[in-house]
């Protein structure tokens, strides 16, 4: 008895652990479904960064011409809809996930992605300030649904892929960011509104198209209860604990994120003081970082995994990113600096690498709870990197002061980021390495 029960048991396990078998394997037919189902996150993914960057360069002037003149005021108000919308991805990225491991992917992704379209169109004819932020508060909650994607992704990709997926959907990221501020700009300059109707328009037509696309992933059989205690912040990191595993690589992981606000926080203002750059030239240089980040995902993740595996890929691309940021940070020249955009761009293999490893320790009904942690790590580090980043800047360049280094913020995330590196060495050294098979 206790035999058959183990055996049952290891089997049930082993099963989950490879998620959705209709979708994984199967026929010619179901393999189309999945492929036509992935290509569909790729693109949810890809347009939900790309709608977000596209109203990034028109926000700030649409909330000027609410407040008026007082620029400093306007100042203010749009750093409260910038928490504000943080707080939403922090909140509620571990709800949609734990009601995905419940209710399934299908419904929470199709559902978020009416809601940001119809969200856009609420901001686009926004009368007043107050109906301009209702507007970025439910953008903040249904564009938490990103954790519920990814956890598509690891159901219906097998184990030694699940890096490579992480990788494309990087890139989807990086496509995004290059793109969307460019035609926000464009859009934005003949009316601040228009890419808020444009955004609108793309996410609603991406929603129907999933309604005709997109099946389910996550069969019931296979899904979780649904427990209030898991559904928010606090209860979905509690997973670590429960998975000890765990632990150590989501440290990895908040370590890595902070260091990436350095990048979102600094850069504009460095490359301003440092080099006397003007706009033009630093959206020039973020394209190229999107550009690099993209390549990086969609070409390289894939052969590089096959090779080295997992925990050689997350350790080299931690290593690299720590070389990348000791470039920004000490680069005499803006040719200087931007020949550190492609090194650092191979800190992208350290992420996927970091997240396919962390799949392999849950179920398939926890995965969202997963994902849901791993963005409240992101958005906890976007919650503290914008007044650390910021303060060191501000102290480095202070008049009088008797050490000058504005490259101090990219110094700080190289030391943490190398910090990161060692603590990987530790926690990955006594797993056994599953080696992707060529």
């Amino acid at each position: 008895m206790a035999n058959r029960s183990e055996e049952k048991s290891a089997a049930e396990k082993s099963k989950n652990a490879a998620g959705s078998d209709s979708l994984q394997n199967g026929s010619e037919q179901s393999q189309g479904r999945r492929r036509a189902a992935v290509a569909f996150i790729f693109v949810t993914i890809s347009l939900d960064m790309f709608a977000m960057g596209m109203i990034a360069p028109v926000l700030p002037r649409l909330v000027t011409d609410f407040i008026g003149s007082n620029e400093s005021r306007a100042v203010e108000i749009y750093g409260v809809f910038v928490t504000v919308w943080a707080l939403m991805q922090f909140f509620f990225s571990p709800l949609l996930g734990s009601l995905s491991d419940r209710f399934g992917r299908r419904s929470v992704i199709l559902l978020s992605n009416f809601g940001l379209g119809a969200d856009y169109l609420v901001m686009a004819l926004a009368p007043t300030l107050g109906w301009l932020f209702v507007g970025r508060v439910i953008s903040g909650i249904t564009s938490a649904s990103v954790p519920t994607a990814m956890a598509y992704i690891t159901d219906v990709t097998p184990q030694k892929s699940r890096a490579e997926a992480f990788g494309m959907v990087s890139a989807a990221f990086g496509m995004g960011f290059v793109l969307g501020p460019a035609l926000g700009g464009i859009l934005g300059n003949v009316n601040p509104r228009l890419p808020f109707w444009v955004a609108g328009a793309m996410s609603l037509v991406n929603a129907m198209y999933g309604l005709l696309v997109l099946p389910e992933s996550l069969p019931p059989e296979k899904r979780g209860v649904f427990s209030w205690k898991r559904a928010n912040p606090v209860g979905s990191l509690a997973l670590m604990r429960r998975h000890r595993e765990l632990l150590g690589l989501a440290g990895v992981l908040f370590l890595s994120y902070l260091t990436q606000q350095s990048l979102q926080n600094a850069w504009v203002l460095y490359l301003d003081y440092r080099f006397d750059w003007t706009n033009r030239s630093v959206g020039l240089s973020l394209a190229l970082v999107g550009v690099c980040s993209a390549i990086v995902g969609a070409f390289v993740m894939k052969p590089v995994v096959r090779r080295l595996g997992e925990r050689r890929t997350l350790l080299t691309g931690l290593g690299i990113g720590w070389i990348g940021f000791a470039v920004y940070g000490l680069a005499r020249t803006g040719a200087g600096f931007l020949a550190g955009i492609p090194v650092m761009s191979l800190w992208g293999l350290a992420g996927p690498a970091a997240q396919g490893m962390m799949t392999r320790h849950v179920e398939a009904h926890e995965q969202g709870q997963l994902q849901g942690a791993v963005q409240c790590i992101r958005g906890l580090t976007a919650l503290i990197g914008p007044t650390l980043f910021t303060s060191v800047f501000a102290e480095a360049v202070r008049p009088g002061n008797t050490w000058h280094l504005p490259g101090a913020p990219f110094v700080l995330a190289a030391a943490i980021l190398l910090a990161s590196a060692l603590l990987a060495v530790v926690v990955t050294k006594r797993r056994t390495e599953v080696e992707v098979a060529a």
